[in-house]
């Protein structure tokens, strides 16, 4: 079959938007460092209309709402807010939050972006996992995920001593956090449950290998960070009847921004 040249060139717009919805394989990894998330910075990409930066937090765990307050991680005032933690929808499906690097990307095409994760290895292979990129990282490797779970490892940077009173060093190892679900007793309340989150729903799972391909971004994520990009409608979306926000049991309002 053969096109038109005027044809071809109404379709274009089409072809592009597909080629820039990113999918692909890559990994997982994990970590929690508690400093306020790249994506907060203003600036990172092009947002919808009434959308903002991920929202960050005080050292109290409170909005702010400056999204130019320097890091904690930098002697500022801004850290990451504790509902930006995993949960699960139900056995097979999980939302949640990662620092990202994608291949032939930047953080203009993946911050605030949606993707839906299908591991492919490991005790949840076949699960699904839908995540918001709010972060990045210097030290990630091309199409990895590193998933933003409290207890996960602070890796190169640690705000947690600060914000929540960790051990100097994080908790558990620097790369990877701790070892066992009965260390999670021992988190502040706000993290408990992000923290169990890895050893029920994820089954204890370390670093599987994914499938991804991005997708129109569920409510309940972008009702805890308060970011939409402004593409993000012309994406597929997931199914419905996962966009229930009170799915979601981190979803306890945090106090109004000051």
């Amino acid at each position: 079959m053969q096109f038109s040249t005027k044809t071809l060139l109404a379709l274009l717009p089409y072809f592009i938007q597909a080629n820039a919805q990113a999918s692909s394989s890559g990994t997982t990894t994990r970590y929690w460092d508690c400093c306020k998330p790249s994506c907060a910075w203003p600036g990172k990409a092009n947002l919808a209309v009434g959308s903002n930066p991920v929202q960050m937090c005080d050292i109290n765990n409170n909005p702010i709402s400056d999204s130019n307050a320097a890091s904690g991680c930098g002697g500022g005032t801004a850290y990451q807010c504790s509902n930006e933690s995993p949960w699960a929808v139900n056995d097979n499906l999980a939302y949640g939050y990662a620092a990202v690097n994608i291949e032939g990307g930047s953080e203009a095409s993946w911050c605030c972006a949606c993707y839906e994760l299908t591991f492919t290895s490991g005790p949840v292979a076949g699960k699904k996992m839908i995540v918001q990129a709010t972060n990045t990282g210097g030290d990630l490797a091309g199409n990895q995920f590193d998933l933003s779970i409290p207890g996960g490892g602070i890796g190169i940077f640690n705000g947690c001593t600060n914000e929540w009173g960790a051990p100097a060093g994080g908790w558990g190892a620097q790369y990877g956090g701790i070892s066992s679900r009965s260390s999670c007793d021992s988190f502040p309340a706000a993290l408990k449950d992000g923290c169990y989150w890895r050893y029920d729903w994820f089954m204890g799972a370390d670093n599987p290998t994914m499938d991804f391909q991005q997708v129109a971004c569920p409510a309940a994520l972008t009702a805890n960070t308060g970011c939409t990009r402004a593409d993000d409608s012309s994406l597929p979306a997931v199914a419905a009847a996962s966009q229930n926000l009170y799915l979601n049991p981190l979803l306890r309002p945090l106090p109004l921004p000051m």
